[in-house]
């Protein structure tokens, strides 16, 4: 497990530390909590009265673990011990911003939040047995002060589970998927900020709370949505998350939002049509129930239908947007309304202290030039993140140098220039070139893939993403893709519109001697573009006659043409993308790729047959998801000797595969859900060594055909929504190949839902695989 705290240099002495009192809990429920945690991995202290003779937490102990478990009791409030270290938790949860998780053991969480009933009078009398005079109204303070904080976190209440078994597993499981750091990397000021959220929702709990939180770019309103999702999604059975909402806004980005979001909550993959669609799924599968979504940068278009839908969603849903100042209506019609406030003087201080020190306070002989630097940030959390961790390690000269760069900057532009000094004081322009390649190209893809493209590209990827990172210009999301910020993102965008001209609107990535990749949009120019060695961006039309350079990537979607033009130069390609295009054929006469390693030919309505792949030998991803027109596969697919990965999904119209396919020595993975027409017994996969998982749901089959399961390599087979297939026709070969701790629903719900089923996306999964041999039916 990782050291989840800003203090991360430190070794890591325990994972959780337990706080109780009384032995009899620690025989009926403690010792099961800590055995079930000790089983998974977790390394436990238990902390009680009774085991230490001394009033305070051995501190090294408390201050290197990164959970700690704090059991409320009826007897909780009758030892001063207990109060005395629950005060000292809290100071340690505020300090590092641990996680801090309260369990309710046969008590409301309201008597220990409020200090009511027996709690609270034990709590009193507690106070007056230890103290007397001025020492007593002070300590009450401290001790309530500690008692509420702790009873403001969401946590468990033992009355809610059938059996203390339950309870262990649900708070084992909880522990296990506490992220490193809930939503950044240093939460300073974070817990202030979501108390009151917590208590609006707490407040709410009956009914549906919708929340916004608004605030300027850059003031960390992201991080405040993230940070309460963290905290409470483990509460919660349908759920969503989604980031940087507004790079898909319209009515086409309205409806992939709205699929995201139902996918998301029902654990399957849902494709709309329209919004009324849309509403009605709403209604018909959400109704009633209790829903959590978390949406950032909404448009309000996006957001309207979920307002709308509010009455049929259950009582204690949660619905959180985040958004800019001028989405007033939408902002208007939020339940409770957050303005992300900027940070005060001590907190910039910290913040930009932790990035460019690595500590909380700047070291002694930087205090004046650090509180220059945040004089000039202006309490934005992102300002303060970039320009420190670009100070991480810099002499004293190179903070003045800044400070200079800070002063000439003018008050109108003064948050995109603090971003770009990072950006130009990259050490050479590699990793500018990078930066701006990701920034128009490769947001939201997963890091494996983008370094593949770069490194055919001649850039090294590797190393160049790595600095990046440390400069918090780029980030790595959940499933390793990458993600950066909407505002830096504008930033390398407006930087590429000084090197190109407006004019120019296409999606290409280019590269040549002299020059880099990077992503255009559609363009009305017919003539061929001139490019200068120093170019960043090739824009062109898709029918522009200046292809012969040698283009890298080549992204077409929504190609309008029936086929690939011949003067379209192709043979350096490593990646072909054309989903949602309108081609019959790919093209005319067969090409000669060398390079290619991805053709994704996906959601082509009208494709009717595969290209030759005779010239395409070192293919290793063919992507044909839903191609509903498609009705044959070119026999040449035998001879892609590097294929690893074949995603046939929902081509509808394919009646059989070529007998060549199995041929196929190296291919790992076979996607034929929804093939309707193909079945399943005319497949023999008996030769293909290297195969490892196929999901064939929703095919047409009679009987199991015994050589799909057969190969020894086989790691995970789905048949699920076969008609008429029973569990009887092969207990043997299910029981023999099933994995007692494996969870064959949650590996499909990873396939659906990756994107393009890109083989970087899924070889991690698989490689959780290989040791396991599963059925699914």
């Amino acid at each position: 497990m990782e050291l989840a705290s800003s203090t991360s240099k430190l070794p890591r002495m325990y994972d959780v530390l337990i706080n109780f009192s009384g032995e009899d809990i620690q025989r009926k429920f403690v010792s099961h909590l800590d055995s079930a945690l000790s089983a998974v991995g977790f390394t436990t202290f238990l902390h009680h009265p009774n085991a230490l003779n001394q009033t305070h937490i051995q501190q090294p102990i408390l201050n290197l673990s990164r959970v700690a478990i704090v059991v409320f009791t009826k007897t909780y409030s009758q030892s001063a011990w207990c109060l005395h270290q629950l005060q000292q938790i809290i100071r340690w949860q505020e300090t590092y911003c641990r996680h801090l998780l309260p369990v309710y053991y046969e008590i409301q969480p309201s008597d220990v939040r409020l200090q009511m009933g027996d709690f609270g009078k034990a709590f009193k009398a507690t106070a007056h047995q230890t103290f007397s005079g001025q020492q007593l109204a002070h300590a009450m303070s401290k001790w309530s002060h500690a008692l509420t904080k702790a009873a403001n976190f969401f946590g468990w209440d033992e009355s809610n589970y059938r059996s203390d078994a339950e309870l262990v597993d649900k708070i084992v499981k909880t522990v296990l998927n506490l992220p490193v750091l809930s939503a950044t990397k240093f939460p300073v000021g974070l817990q202030s900020r979501m108390e009151d959220l917590t208590r609006a929702i707490k407040n709410k709990s009956t009914e549906v709370c919708r929340i916004a939180i608004c605030g300027q770019g850059g003031s960390g309103k992201i991080t405040l949505a993230k940070a309460i999702y963290h905290q409470i999604h483990g509460t919660f059975t349908e759920k969503s998350f989604i980031e940087e909402i507004r790079q898909i806004s319209g009515i086409k980005g309205g409806l992939r939002l709205l699929e995201q979001i139902l996918s998301d909550v029902l654990k399957t993959k849902v494709e709309i049509d329209s919004f009324e669609m849309g509403r009605r799924m709403i209604e018909e599968r959400l109704s009633g129930k209790r829903v959590l979504i978390v949406l950032d940068d909404v448009p309000p278009f996006d957001a309207t239908l979920l307002w709308e839908c509010r009455h049929w969603y259950g009582g204690g849903s949660v619905i959180i947007i985040t958004t800019t100042h001028e989405n007033l209506l939408m902002i208007s019609q939020a339940d409770s309304i957050f303005q992300v406030e900027l940070m005060n003087t001590d907190e910039s201080l910290e913040l930009l202290s932790w990035h460019a020190f690595r500590e909380a306070k700047p070291k002694e002989d930087y205090l004046f030039l650090a509180e220059r630097v945040v004089a000039y940030c202006g309490g934005l959390p992102l300002a303060l993140e970039v320009i420190g961790s670009y100070l991480y390690e810099r002499t004293k000269r190179e903070w003045n140098r800044v400070l200079l760069q800070l002063k000439k900057i003018p008050e109108l532009i003064k948050f995109d220039q603090i971003l770009k000094i990072s950006f130009d004081g990259l050490c050479n322009q590699m990793e500018k070139d990078l930066f701006l390649d990701l920034c128009c190209s490769f947001v939201g893809k997963g890091r494996a893939y983008v370094t593949k493209i770069l490194n055919g590209c001649g850039i090294e990827a590797d190393s160049g993403i790595r600095v990046l990172i440390e400069r918090s210009l780029i980030r790595v999301n959940k499933n390793n893709k990458l993600g950066m910020h909407s505002l830096l993102r504008q930033m390398g965008r407006k930087i590429i519109g000084e090197i190109i001209d407006e004019d120019m609107k296409l999606a290409i990535l280019f590269s040549s001697p002299g020059t880099r990749v990077i992503q255009g949009w559609p363009s009305t120019r017919d003539s061929p573009v001139g490019v200068r060695d120093s170019s960043r961006l090739l824009k062109l039309a898709a029918d522009s006659k200046f292809l012969s350079a040698k283009l890298r990537w080549i992204s077409l979607r929504g190609f309008s043409s029936e086929y690939l033009p011949n003067h379209f130069y192709l043979h350096d390609a490593i990646v072909i993308d054309l989903k949602h295009s309108f081609l019959r054929l790919v093209w005319k006469e067969p090409q000669v790729l060398t390079w290619l390693k991805v053709l994704n030919l996906s959601h082509s309505k009208y494709l009717i047959e595969t290209p030759d792949f005779s010239g395409l030998p070192s293919l290793e991803q063919l992507i044909l998801e839903d191609c509903p027109r498609l009705r044959e596969v070119h026999q040449s697919i035998g001879c892609l000797s590097n294929l690893i990965l074949l995603n046939l999904k929902d081509c509808t119209s394919l009646s059989n595969l070529p007998g060549e396919i199995y041929k196929l020595k190296c291919l790992k993975t076979l996607i034929l859900s929804g093939c309707s027409k193909i079945d399943l017994m005319d497949i023999d996969i008996v030769g293909m060594k290297s195969f490892m998982t196929t999901i064939a749901e929703n095919t047409a089959m009679k009987q199991l055909p015994f050589t799909i399961v057969s190969p020894k390599s086989i790691g995970y087979i789905s048949l699920r929504g076969l008609e008429g297939l029973s569990h009887n026709l092969f207990p043997f070969i299910i029981r023999s190949r099933m994995s007692p701790t494996m969870n064959p629903v949650s590996y499909i719900h990873s396939f659906m839902h990756m994107e393009d089923n890109n083989w970087d996306d899924i070889s991690p999964l698989l490689s959780s695989l290989e040791n396991l041999r599963s059925v699914s039916v």
